[in-house]
């Protein structure tokens, strides 16, 4: 038996169990973002006289704010280590999880004569003290989302670390897809656990519930990383493992033990980084627009509400599809690096554009769903589409560790991360105000055979299913071939 192969015997799996605990947060981050959506059409929305505007008004601040933390949260990350920076954004986006079940309380305690947070759902709508509620209330919520967006903005920089510093590149992607499927998983359980919760205890306590996962979390991660050269359970043979594309170049691997990373502002003088801000730019946005939006439109437009059956079995099949086909995207790269012996980088590439193709699905929900009157279609070509992204999100994440040196990958991650922040809060607030205005219009706004608010989600669906296309035509002219950055 050759040396090798007893090595791979012998070989720790530790870094798998990171790569789990990576997953468990992302599915918890991504169960506090839904716990809004999901709550909204139905408790929030009446009981603060909220419109469409409202909420968007909420979710392009939180997307907004978000970005703005990302830009910053992947220094910090780089700047703090992986361990304390993971522990301190978990620790501060589960404190602003369960901060949302107070701003009924914080509302009634700031409007004039209303007594008491359970008086606020009888107030006559339209009403002056009405709309105090509602502006209030908007503003109680956006510090919250704020406050979640501020630590969530550390979960993919310290994710994106702990594979580089885990996984040698040909595993990359494929681990990223694990980890990454925990926000299909998330947006998954999110319906069969959030609306049961505030339907039986309130919305407030479901708030505090979900966000209490967090800092469970905490305690695990607390224990079990360290740096894989500092780890006590990983053995030589894993370490090894780890380390290969380390060993393949030793100038790459002082560079790693220097742990030297690029300046903030030099980061975007090379066309790699506006590869990955343009790629997260156009596509994150459609993605969040699925997720903050999906649970509304099956209430509006088929009167399927998240505390039905029904409505929780679309949106549970809607994250089901993505769940599944999200985790092959990650492992298609590496068919084409070990079957193929393609480059990791231009597998990659082609892997993304395959997975662009799949969006367009979304471009057919909307028809279909009228034409036969059912909410089935869409639910599963919505659900294709934001599989689609998750394969491809997985990979254009993996393409920062390819160009990059690991010192600066957070801080490049939390880039592309502000860019699709960015990107996320136009189409959040365009989707709200586009929807509040088709509403009132009704048939004076058409599009395309659509009258009214079907029309305004119908423009929407457009968008999303071009923009992957889009922004993989415009990284390709950019990074036409690997070409790492040297640092």
């Amino acid at each position: 038996m050759s040396q090798l192969s007893t090595n791979q015997k012998l070989m720790t799996n530790w870094r798998w169990w990171l790569c789990s605990l990576l997953f468990v947060a992302t599915t918890v981050n991504y169960l506090d973002r839904q716990v809004l959506s999901l709550t909204y059409e139905e408790f929030i929305k009446p009981e603060f006289h909220w419109t469409d505007a409202n909420y968007g008004t909420i979710t392009s601040f939180f997307s907004i704010f978000y970005a703005i933390a990302c830009l910053f949260a992947g220094k910090f990350v780089d700047w703090m280590g992986t361990k304390k920076g993971y522990l301190i954004a978990i620790g501060v986006w589960s404190f602003g999880a369960c901060l949302h079940a107070f701003c009924g309380w914080g509302t009634a305690l700031w409007v004039d004569g209303v007594e008491s947070a359970s008086a606020l759902k009888t107030l006559e709508a339209g009403s002056n003290i009405a709309l105090a509620v509602s502006t209030t209330s908007v503003y109680l919520f956006l510090l919250c989302r704020g406050i979640l967006a501020l630590g969530e903005a550390g979960n993919f920089p310290a994710a994106i670390k702990v594979t580089a510093e885990y996984f040698p590149k040909k595993d990359r992607a494929f681990a990223t897809s694990i980890f990454n499927a925990g926000a299909s998983v998330g947006a998954l359980a999110a319906p069969l656990c959030i609306p049961p919760l505030a339907q039986k205890f309130g919305w407030e306590r479901a708030f505090i519930i979900i966000g209490a996962l967090g800092f469970v979390w905490m305690f695990f991660w607390g224990f079990m990383y360290d740096k894989p050269q500092n780890s006590k359970h990983v053995n030589a043979a894993e370490l090894e493992y780890v380390q290969q594309d380390d060993a393949a170049d030793a100038a790459e691997k002082a560079a790693l033990a220097a742990e030297k990373t690029i300046p903030f502002m030099k980061c975007f003088t090379y066309r790699q980084t506006w590869s990955f801000i343009t790629g997260k730019f156009f596509t994150d946005g459609v993605w969040w627009f699925f997720l903050f939006w999906a649970p509304s439109y099956f209430s509006n437009q088929f009167n399927a509400p998240t505390t039905s059956v029904l409505g929780q079995g679309l949106i549970f099949t809607l994250y089901a599809i993505v769940t599944v086909v999200s985790i092959f995207g990650g492992y298609l790269p590496k068919i084409f690096v070990e079957k193929k012996g393609m480059h990791p980088y231009n597998g990659r590439m082609l892997a993304m554009l395959m997975f662009a193709f799949l969006p367009l699905c979304s471009l057919l929900a909307q028809p279909l769903g009228v034409k036969f009157d059912t909410p089935w279609w869409p639910a599963i070509l919505i659900g294709i589409a934001a599989a689609g992204h998750q394969a491809w999100s997985a990979n254009i994440f993996s393409t920062v560790g390819d160009m990059f040196p690991k010192g600066a990958i957070a801080t490049v991650t939390g880039i592309g991360a502000m860019a699709g922040g960015v990107g996320s809060m136009f189409i959040q607030k365009i989707a709200g105000n586009l929807f509040t205005y088709a509403e009132n219009a009704g048939s004076a706004f058409t599009f395309l055979g659509f009258e009214g608010k079907p029309a305004g989600y119908f423009i929407m669906f457009c968008f999303c299913g071009v923009a992957y296309l889009i922004a993989w035509c415009i990284m390709k002219s950019l990074v036409p071939k690997y070409s790492p950055v040297k640092g």
